[in-house]
């Protein structure tokens, strides 16, 4: 196809070779451990772990890696959960992100900037520094909930939930709070972000077609805002779907994700086919995202580049 942009428009030359040559670089440094994990997870151990480099391209292939992963290991336990999780996270993140962000960028004055502060400060903080105060009450919380149960009147209504007062440690749905809570500040900068670069006029045409604030919002507002729901849905899907140090303190073994999952197998007796077995682990869990992000990618590019990112 012919540029028919103005040649003084065009960078030069040079500029343009410069950038696609690094480019080219950067999707070689990017792509090249991925695809070398790929070829050892398909190699028989003494190829995968091989000296020589052509061992691991030219070796017989195998799937018993992936079959002993998720077979005989039961890695689809830790699949379940991470979509039990990430599912969550998702939902609950974009329903409380964007009723929050619309509030938000609607609402002038030094109260909305100071709670969009205090949510960024709370994002800025380590996750160490906020699990280390969720594990003790994960682990004691037995015996924090149980006066909840003795009392009068709300323990006899509690009590037609559970009999006694629950343990939040091991519980998927404990540790969805957790990570929503985490992830919740940086979501609702973004739908914020997005709503802002929405006029307010859309809002106010709706108003007085006779629509409600909800109903301008849903009917009007909403429809504009998919390129946006999806990415930063997205965002939230990998902060749950990635997380290690959250699911690995709050969930027991049998409710673990796969991130963490991947520990179980360097944790046995040091074999070559431990190690190869973990690295056909972590393949798997890579490439869900690489399909979710080619199914999204119109509706990613389409949110980033209205400026998402920019606030």
């Amino acid at each position: 196809m012919t540029d028919i942009r103005p040649r003084a428009l065009q960078p030069p030359l040079w500029l343009r070779l410069t950038s696609n040559g690094f480019l080219v670089v950067w999707l070689v440094i990017a792509l090249f451990p991925l695809m070398w994990i790929t070829l050892m997870s398909l190699r028989q151990p003494i190829d995968a772990l091989s000296a020589n480099p052509l061992d691991v391209i030219f070796g017989k292939l195998t799937f018993d890696h992936y079959k002993a992963v998720w077979v005989t290991n039961g890695f689809w336990r830790n699949f379940l959960n991470s979509l039990i999780v990430t599912a969550g996270v998702v939902s609950v993140s974009l329903t409380v992100g964007t009723l929050a962000g619309y509030a938000l960028a609607r609402t002038p004055g030094a109260l909305a900037f100071w709670l969009l502060i205090l949510a960024l400060i709370f994002r800025a903080l380590p996750h160490s520094v906020l699990v280390t105060g969720y594990v003790p009450m994960f682990l004691n919380s037995r015996e924090l909930l149980q006066p909840l149960w003795d009392a009068p009147i709300l323990g006899g209504v509690l009590s037609w939930f559970s009999a006694s007062a629950p343990t939040l440690y091991g519980k998927p749905w404990a540790v969805i709070a957790v990570l929503v809570a985490i992830n919740q500040p940086f979501t609702i900068w973004m739908m914020r972000s997005f709503f802002q670069n929405i006029p307010a006029e859309l809002d106010e045409a709706a108003l007085v077609d006779g629509c409600t604030h909800f109903g301008a919002f849903w009917r009007v507002i909403m429809p504009v805002m998919w390129p946006g729901v999806i990415t930063t849905g997205l965002f939230s899907f990998l902060l749950a779907y990635n997380d290690y140090l959250v699911t690995a303190l709050l969930l027991d073994a049998q409710s673990q994700t796969m991130v963490p999952g991947i520990s179980q197998f360097l944790n046995r007796e040091t074999r070559a086919a431990d190690q190869i077995e973990a690295i056909a682990a972590a393949v798997s869990i890579t490439a869900p995202l690489f399909v979710l992000v080619m199914v999204f990618q119109k509706q990613i590019v389409s949110g980033l580049t209205a400026g998402a990112v920019k606030g």
